[in-house]
């Protein structure tokens, strides 16, 4: 049985996210390039999102008793093997988790482009993919019902 009441807690703070880094969207490059602060409340912001969305697709594969994700990349793909995602969201999520990692551990430093990039065109992928775990709770209502 898996925890509705924590996925959807989940869920809620990808949204809280989302909202917050919004307010970035139209953000220009060289105003972005040029305010810190901006960079960082940003780049934090989709951090935070990012581990919540491989959080709430760890808490499915452990409840469902899904295969074992050797990687963060790989939590999404699970989730898709057991169609919770489609082929395209799923790749969507996979390179996010490889930005979070470029955050993370200052591989170099963070492409400023990139991260403009994701705010004008990817914010998206965050809604389908709450979509789809909101599409899968109801899913799992219903069988248990």
């Amino acid at each position: 049985m898996f925890d509705e009441v924590l996925l959807l807690r989940k869920i809620s703070e990808v949204e809280e996210y989302l909202g917050q880094v919004s307010e970035y969207k139209d953000i220009h490059l060289a105003d972005y390039q040029n305010d810190w602060k901006i960079q960082r409340i940003v780049e934090r912001t989709l951090q935070m999102m990012i581990e919540t969305c491989v959080d709430i697709a760890g808490h499915i594969i452990s409840d469902k008793n899904y295969r074992i994700p050797a990687s963060y990349a790989d939590t999404f793909k699970v989730i898709k093997e057991n169609g919770l995602l489609s082929k395209q969201l799923c790749e969507h999520m996979e390179k996010m988790v490889k930005f979070r990692n470029l955050i993370v551990h200052q591989y170099d430093r963070v492409d400023a482009e990139i991260v403009v990039g994701i705010l004008k065109k990817d914010l998206e992928d965050f809604l389908s993919y709450k979509k789809a775990i909101i599409d899968f709770i109801k899913k799992e209502r219903s069988t248990v019902l």
